[in-house]
């Protein structure tokens, strides 16, 4: 086969002397790890997702797969993803090259474009092969599905600190340059005094004079009143279709102008009305803005079983329903047992045993030191944070945080299963 074609990049130039698996240790973790994942599985689902053959050839599946494990295996944006593939031959041979590569693979947009075009259920099939390559790797046994822990953590959004005046001063910002853009006249669009009222805000804010500070605060709710109703005369002279997407930042205004501090389903972000503000009860961090996530784990490996967004933030009890449905989809086992915190009080769920914190009625001693292992679960979460990517998410949107919440437990089963096979490598090395 020519070489040039297995690169997902047209004219990617080869070096055809330097066949990879002839200079490379055959032995590192990720070429073993690339062995054991079923490729073949991942490239049924995604052309399954990608619906009719485009008339442009489609990247490879494997390629496109292999970027993003790696990436959220060791926590890279698209773009260092994309350039770090060019000097690692490693990282190469594990997306399934077999001659050395000298210029990128793909634009680092084109990873945004497959990940929309997959969606949830084309990562989940990562997941689940991430499992299975677990099992082949002997991370963990089969038997170890059927006990399980279950818990919830935020996954922070990526914006900034919501205040008042900033999302009063963006809204402004953005109608003054959606009216420029669609030809509309404004009587008057504040670029001077809106951002002066803004630092006002901030100093007397800072120097705890709030009345002061409410006092200009209305000032620029009423400046940025006067803009929005000033468009929104205009808006039949606008075309059809952009006379939606000018609806749109109009209504997210009219949401920003209305909202008080004690409202609830306030909006939080322009840019993503999909964020909640989630109480955590922690010292240092009283509120996160994000969604919740519900993640499945293994009781005595720490697998990740099951990772999904549930947005509207629910119950933690009303989560364990679904987040024990998509851990028995994925492995393909159904639990029997499921560890929990005191949080899931209330909650039943047929043909599985719910133990809870601090449970004594009909404990033995085995299942006391289970019930205390729950706790595992913590240290699981503080890694896929600090050294995954869930501790903030690009991704826009819903659909952005159900993958990249989906993608985040494939990235630390990666990094057990590649741990496993670097003690293995270490424990009988080749002299």
């Amino acid at each position: 086969m020519d070489p040039r074609h297995h690169s997902g990049k047209p004219g990617a130039s080869p070096r055809q002397d330097f066949p990879l698996l002839e200079h490379l240790n055959a032995r590192h973790p990720l070429i073993v790890l690339a062995k054991l994942i079923d490729w073949n599985a991942i490239e049924r689902v995604a052309y399954e997702a990608m619906g009719p053959r485009h008339r442009r050839p489609p990247l490879r599946p494997r390629l496109v797969a292999g970027l993003l494990y790696l990436q959220h295996t060791f926590d890279l944006s698209d773009e260092e993803m994309v350039w770090g593939w060019v000097e690692n031959p490693y990282w190469q041979v594990f997306t399934g090259e077999t001659y050395l590569q000298t210029e990128p693979p793909i634009d680092p947009s084109s990873l945004s474009r497959w990940r929309k075009r997959m969606g949830e259920a084309g990562v989940e099939e990562l997941l689940a092969q991430s499992i299975e390559a677990a099992k082949r790797a002997s991370v963990i046994k089969p038997a170890s599905i059927k006990r399980v822990i279950a818990d919830t953590t935020v996954m922070a959004k990526a914006i900034a600190y919501p205040t008042d005046s900033a999302l009063l001063e963006k809204s402004r910002v953005l109608l003054v340059k959606a009216a420029r853009q669609y030809g509309l006249t404004l009587r008057q669009n504040y670029n001077r005094l809106a951002p002066r009222l803004v630092r006002q805000i901030a100093h007397y804010a800072h120097a705890r004079q709030f009345k002061r500070m409410r006092r200009v605060l209305r000032a620029l709710r009423s400046r940025v009143g006067r803009v929005q109703r000033d468009i929104e005369r205009q808006l039949q002279r606008v075309q059809s279709a952009a006379r939606e997407r000018l609806d749109e930042l109009l209504c997210r205004t009219r949401r920003i102008l209305q909202q008080r501090p004690n409202d609830k389903n306030k909006l939080y972000a322009l840019h993503a009305p999909e964020v909640e503000c989630i109480s955590k009860g922690k010292a240092r961090v009283r509120y996160e803005f994000g969604v919740k996530v519900a993640i499945v784990t293994t009781l005595k490996e720490g697998l990740v079983l099951g990772a999904r967004s549930m947005p509207g933030n629910p119950y933690d009890g009303h989560t364990l329903h679904e987040a024990l449905e998509q851990a028995a989809i994925l492995s393909d086992v159904e639990p029997e047992m499921v560890f929990v915190d005191r949080g899931y009080r209330g909650v039943e769920v047929e043909q599985v045993q719910i133990w809870r914190s601090g449970q004594k009625r009909g404990v033995t001693r085995g299942l006391k030191a289970m019930i205390r292992r729950r706790s595992a679960i913590e240290p699981t979460i503080g890694h896929m944070k600090s050294d995954g990517k869930l501790d903030r998410n690009w991704l826009k949107g819903a659909l952005g945080d159900a993958i990249h919440a989906v993608l985040c437990g494939a990235g630390h089963n990666l990094r057990l299963i590649i741990n496993k096979l670097k003690g293995e490598c270490q424990r009988n090395p080749i002299y």
